[in-house]
């Protein structure tokens, strides 16, 4: 295990190392502005840097947990992490251990048992701060539930988690939302702000108050240090008391260290360019490399050991960016590799109509699932907006939960789409497995930065170490007079995401057997619950109604289902079509489908992605026409798009143009029942599609 001999000293041992460090990294710089030609990727260097994030790194010990910053290779060299090891991925080579070549220099991740952890981060300014606090949250589940056994310090202490940010990233929202939760619950989470003063993308006086070291609304929850990040004494003693404080007092604390070096060196965004590099003269007296040089002089280190130290660093320096230069690069074969982490179901499993079961809404089906999860599996927590509350929260009755698991288990996080989102790659990260829910579609899209930039990219860009497994509830579709900010379809916009699986239950049993699969699945899945035919809201909620399934029911993720056969003789004699939909979709074709016995075939796909596209092309295949139904508006919508892909597939097989019958092209759901209705093509609609179609 790693366990650093630095912790909680400053001597003169720990300056020297300290020492060599900066000048690794400070080499590593100059080398790689100096091999533009070879350097070709996007990069930035900690230069400048070096003090606070070496101060912050010989802190952390092979139990804790690190989200570094894009700039941060000096506090990657003060975990153990060679330059040859760095410049791997700063040349995007196919040994680099963080990613294999897939994603930017400083970019780290890492399981390395000897190690801190390191978690994936996004580019993105201030995105870490949301993962890092679920994962901070992690740890306080596990301590106070026992789900989870955690790693501990040679002295027996708690892990902690530090997350490290640029000064820009004070200015987003995440940080905010992360702040405010890590406050609140009282999360043992450090989050250091690098303020480099003279930062690469705009003038300071366009940011005069960033806020970093303000945040008065957070109140007594949150602990505020601030620091010199240019001198290594003071940022090492801060870093050190901050650490403590989130190990032992298992409180949070945000960081505020000030870098004023001007040679801060910026971007490299390609081959030759000089755009964002911003280089100007030394200031000595504010270099963290030249202010360590000055101390370690005056505490009796001679010059001649000093340019020692420089001369093996230049040495080694040189060695290992020759040898990543001339490692192998990553097989372009391997292109679509771990986009998604393995799944453990395949088949179908258990019982879906028990002789003697109670029959069950959706939302019922819903509940008892998670019900029979959390039983089986200590480490899974439901949260959410209002999810243990008596308000109810998205499922309307989860507060038997909360009575039989606990607030431990079953909790608010407050009105934040974002944490609810992108807490689940922390909380998978340490092993939790998380149910999470939002209030509505319609509100989704302030967590899509996190569902973008964090969840779906995880397993690919770490070169499948970091899969997060988490289950996304997502309550949609218009319903009753529901208006414009309960009504929403989103699976179009969802769809367009690679990395995130969508499925989207019809029935009672489908719910249930989909959400087992969903949770049992390593990596993210969005759960579509349509309110009309989910909730006592709906008209339709006794339709979708079925036998509850035995416990040990499962439906495989990407399995489609035909829920009306056509007359066999009809078939034969080519007067049937097909009807292809999901969701409320589904409902509509069998009413239609009622009134025109054995002529219809249905074919409820359940899961968006991954599709079943066998079963839609052999329904194509024996019918030779076939219509889709969506709620969604069809112009550019998924539907459309599987209209293309049938084409393309089945041409000689159609008898007639694939059909999509979808809503209007309005930007929101009306309010008033009436203009509801109008908008959406329901059974009406979609029964004279289907007569023109089947007269074709």
């Amino acid at each position: 295990m790693h366990n650093n001999p630095h912790h909680g000293m400053l001597n003169l041992t720990t300056l020297l190392d300290a020492y060599q460090m900066m000048v690794t990294a400070r080499t590593m710089s100059d080398t790689f502005a100096a091999n533009k030609k070879d350097c070709q990727y996007m990069f930035a260097t900690s230069r400048g840097h070096e003090a606070i994030q070496i101060a912050t790194g010989l802190q952390l010990q092979s139990c804790d947990w690190l989200s570094a910053n894009f700039r941060d290779d000096s506090l990657l060299l003060s975990l153990g992490f060679s330059p040859y090891e760095l410049m791997l991925q700063l040349l995007g080579k196919k040994n680099d251990p963080f990613s294999g070549g897939r994603a930017y220099y400083s970019h780290p991740s890492s399981k390395d048992p000897g190690k801190p952890s390191i978690l994936p981060h996004s580019s993105a300014a201030g995105m870490q701060a949301i993962p890092s606090t679920g994962l901070a949250h992690a740890l306080s589940i596990a301590e106070e539930t026992g789900s989870i056994k955690l790693r501990k310090t040679k002295d027996g202490q708690l892990p902690i988690v530090v997350c490290s940010m640029g000064d820009v990233a004070p200015t987003e929202g995440e940080l905010s939302e992360a702040l405010l939760l890590a406050a609140q619950q009282q999360l043992p989470v450090v989050y250091l702000i690098q303020d480099n003063i003279n930062h690469s993308f705009s003038r300071k006086e366009q940011h005069p108050n960033n806020g970093s070291n303000d945040w008065s609304c957070i109140g007594k929850g949150l602990e505020r240090l601030k620091c010199d990040g240019s001198n290594f004494a003071e940022s090492f003693l801060t870093m050190l008391r901050a650490t403590q404080i989130a190990r032992i007092e298992r409180k949070p604390v945000l960081v505020h260290a000030t870098i004023s070096q001007k040679s801060f060196q910026s971007y490299e965004l390609k081959r030759g360019s000089d755009r964002y590099q911003k280089r100007s003269e030394d200031r000595p007296q504010l270099d963290p490399v030249g202010i360590l040089r000055n101390v370690l002089l005056e505490s009796g280190i001679s010059e001649d050991d000093i340019r020692q130290i420089e001369q093996a660093v230049q040495k080694r320096v040189e060695h290992d960016f020759s040898r990543a230069l001339h490692s192998e690069d990553p097989d372009p074969a391997t292109v679509e590799e771990h986009i998604f982490a393995p799944t453990p179901i395949k088949e179908e499993m258990g019982t879906r109509t028990p002789q003697r079961g109670k029959e069950i809404s959706m939302e019922e089906a819903a509940l008892s699932a998670i019900e029979e999860l959390m039983t089986a599996y200590p480490e899974t927590v439901v949260y959410g907006q209002q999810s243990a509350s008596r308000l109810g929260g998205q499922a309307g009755r989860i507060e038997r939960l909360l009575e039989k698991f606990g607030e431990d288990r079953v909790c608010d996080s407050g009105v934040d789409e974002s944490y609810v989102i992108g807490s689940s790659a922390g909380m998978s990260a340490l092993g939790l497995k998380p149910i999470v829910d939002i209030q509505s579609a319609d509100f989704i899209y302030t967590g899509l930065n996190q569902m973008v930039n964090q969840l779906s990219t995880s397993c690919y860009l770490t070169n499948g170490k970091f899969p997060v497994q988490m289950v996304l509830r997502v309550p949609v579709g218009a319903y009753d007079g529901g208006g414009p900010y309960n009504s929403s379809s989103i699976e179009s916009t969802l769809l367009s995401i690679k990395g995130i699986k969508v499925v989207y239950p019809s029935n009672a049993a489908d719910m249930k057997g989909l959400m087992k699969a969903a949770f049992m699945d390593p990596n993210p899945v969005v759960v579509l619950e349509h309110k009309g035919i989910m909730s006592d809201a709906g008209k339709n909620t006794e339709t979708a109604m079925a036998t509850e399934p035995d416990a040990d029911y499962i439906v495989p993720v990407g399995k489609a289902r035909t829920v009306l056969e056509a007359d066999a003789i009809m078939l034969e004699r080519g007067m049937t079509l097909g009807v292809i939909s999901y969701g409320m979709g589904v409902h509509w074709a069998l009413q239609v489908a009622a009134k025109s016995p054995g002529l219809i075939e249905v074919l409820d796909l359940r899961s968006l992605y991954p599709l079943d596209e066998e079963a839609v092309f052999e329904l194509v295949r024996r019918h030779g026409k076939v219509l889709i139904v969506t709620e969604e508006p069809r112009n550019n919508s998924f539907t459309e798009a599987l209209a293309h892909r049938i084409t393309r597939h089945c041409y000689c097989y159609l008898d007639a143009p694939v059909e999509v019958v979808g809503a209007l092209n309005l930007p929101a759901v009306p309010m008033h029942r009436s203009l509801e209705q109008a908008m959406l093509p329901g059974s009406e609609g979609l029964g004279s599609h289907l007569n023109q179609l089947l007269a074709f």
